[in-house]
């Protein structure tokens, strides 16, 4: 895994391309689609890259971006944007945006832009001692070294749920399907059916929730599948 990127995108069929293409990478990517949640995910995550779209509602790319620099906070920040007016570039790299990318853009130049970023940084996987751990819902995900902590404590996970925890904390909140749990995976029980999700996903909550009966972290979401919440009642 090399690095957890936050994906701060309004438009969700580019949001997902790109999360798509970072997955594809090797990296973890969180997706949040205003301002306001991406200054949040960027408190509560720590990620280790900002893709940051210029028009997002609530907070526009430029506040988020004088934000973060302001509070002396060296996150990497891409840009990326519609307008490719030549002020609209200045400022944005004058607020401390580290690239620039005009739309369109193709997957292959944002993700070669985002290695560049990365290396440049020094935030990569290949360059840290230490890995991107995703955080959320009180737990701490460390793909480098395979380990799971809740709220602190160590917590022993098959490699099946590892993976399951790892993708529903890179994107907590967001609804996941039994199929798409399953991908996750493959690999690691090739034979596995849709039901065994939720064998994994009554094992995790023995595991990581106060009352396995009553879950706060891992809920159902009927009919479609499962979540990862806030972890409080």
């Amino acid at each position: 895994m090399c690095a957890h990127v936050l994906v701060a995108e309004d438009d969700a069929m580019q949001a997902e391309l790109i999360r798509r293409s970072l997955l594809a990478e090797g990296h973890t990517a969180t997706v949040v689609h205003d301002g306001s949640a991406a200054l949040e995910a960027v408190r509560r995550d720590r990620p280790d890259l900002v893709v940051l779209d210029l028009m997002l509602p609530l907070v526009d790319g430029f506040g988020v971006c004088r934000v973060l620099r302001q509070g002396d906070d060296d996150i990497p920040v891409l840009m990326l944007t519609a307008r490719a007016a030549e002020d609209d570039l200045l400022l944005g790299l004058e607020l401390g945006a580290d690239d620039y990318m005009t739309k369109p853009y193709s997957p292959r130049e944002l993700m070669a832009r985002i290695r560049t970023v990365l290396r440049r940084s020094g935030r990569s996987g290949a360059d840290r001692r230490d890995g991107p751990v995703v955080r959320a819902a009180g737990l701490a995900v460390d793909p480098e070294r395979h380990e799971v902590r809740c709220e602190g404590e160590p917590v022993e996970c098959t490699p099946a749920e590892f993976q399951i925890l790892l993708a529903m904390a890179s994107e907590p909140e967001r609804v996941f399907s039994r199929r798409q749990l399953l991908q996750c995976t493959r690999g690691f029980d090739r034979s596995s059916t849709e039901r065994a999700v939720d064998v994994h996903i009554m094992n995790l909550r023995r595991k990581i929730e106060a009352d396995p009966r009553k879950p706060v972290r891992l809920l159902t979401v009927f009919g479609v599948g499962y979540k990862l919440s806030g972890g409080r009642p």
